[in-house]
């Protein structure tokens, strides 16, 4: 993909590197793509995973696009959602005792703010029920539909809904799945899969409405899964990479047709010999969870990424005589959720410019709660 004109920065010279460029343009273009998937006949709506963006500029381009609830991971996400003046808040992440009571606060402290959680076991039910007492929490029910990695299974999940939808302090609203294990290329694979992931919460809600006289909710997918789950009347989906995208789902994924909206600006720092240059771009600028090569340059594709320490980005290209120290590369990261995290501050670009600087508060464990 040349990036030479939608992705042009005319005062490109003004950005200290590493940095991280976005571009409100394309988010609002994501946004709008993501809306237009949706099943609205059906009554499918966005609940978007605030991981990625982790930014309260962001969150408020969501909102003014409709979108009144959302998805996080960590109580300074929750409290920077709730700072933004966001409805609705779904933490979906289990929380232990110290998470129980700074919850509690952040419920106390925006009470516009409609909060709720995961949960998988009885006894963190309990805890919950026993904060929560003289004002009842939302809680969901967290399903393993094959991520491996929290939640509990549907085929036992039953006896849990059983077991706590009468305690005092719990308001059971519905279930959430994540099957972010499903990463199949082909669309027709991917459907099969998020259909039975579906089936499996689907069945378990049909037989708590059934047998409990309990109606519940149900929260699915990721941004893989979400073209096929946007497609199921009455769910919650709940994509968060879609906003900034990445090269990694963006090459894994060409039926879903998202923009980069977040480039890395990098300059040459060295060039080491006719065939070597070295980039200021080391493992504390981009996300180092995949492996080499962690960001592709559209503009350079002979490049080739040879190794990487924490200040250094190493490649080899055909022939180094082109290039001069201090030119700047742009890059896709091919995980764009941690790559943010390592920013204070992203470089917003309109009109060709660099414009100013927005803060990712909750890259922060802690802002005020």
């Amino acid at each position: 993909m040349d990036l030479s004109d939608e992705y042009q920065i005319e005062n490109l010279e003004e950005i200290d590197t590493p940095a991280l460029a976005i571009f409100p343009d394309l988010i609002r273009h994501n946004v709008k793509l993501a809306l237009s998937m949706l099943n609205k006949d059906g009554g499918t709506t966005l609940r978007p995973h605030i991981k990625t963006n982790k930014t309260p500029q962001v969150v408020k381009i969501l909102l003014r696009h409709g979108i009144d609830r959302f998805k996080c991971s960590t109580i300074a996400e929750a409290e920077m959602l709730a700072m933004s003046e966001a409805p609705d808040v779904l933490l979906a992440y289990q929380p232990t005792e110290l998470k129980i009571e700074r919850l509690a606060k952040l419920v106390g402290n925006y009470p516009q703010t409609l909060f709720s959680c995961l949960v998988d076991n009885v006894r963190t039910a309990k805890m919950i029920s026993e904060r929560f007492i003289n004002k009842p929490l939302s809680v969901f029910i967290d399903l393993n539909v094959g991520m491996n990695r929290t939640g509990i299974i549907p085929a036992k999940a039953y006896d849990l809904i059983r077991t706590i939808k009468d305690l005092p302090g719990i308001n059971l609203t519905g279930l959430h799945a994540y099957d972010g294990h499903i990463r199949a290329s082909d669309p027709e694979q991917r459907q099969k899969d998020t259909d039975n992931s579906f089936t499996q919460v689907n069945d378990l809600r049909n037989k708590v409405r059934d047998e409990l006289n309990l109606e519940l909710k149900i929260i699915i997918g990721g941004t893989p899964s979400f073209p096929m789950h946007s497609q199921r009347p009455g769910v919650e989906c709940s994509p968060g990479t879609f906003v900034f995208w990445d090269a990694g789902y963006g090459h894994l994924f060409i039926d879903m047709k998202f923009k980069w909206a977040a480039v890395l600006l990098t300059r040459i720092i060295s060039i080491v010999d006719d065939h070597t240059i070295c980039l200021d771009l080391g493992s504390k600028a981009v996300a180092p969870d995949p492996a080499l090569p962690r960001v592709i340059f559209p503009e350079h594709p002979e490049a080739e990424v040879i190794s990487q320490s924490e200040e250094h980005l190493v490649v080899k290209t055909p022939d180094t005589s082109i290039y001069r120290v201090g030119e700047v590369w742009k890059g896709i990261p091919i995980h764009i959720c941690p790559t943010v995290n390592l920013y204070e501050h992203l470089h917003v670009v309109e009109n060709h410019r660099w414009l100013d600087i927005w803060t990712v508060v909750a890259r922060k464990r802690v802002i005020n709660v």
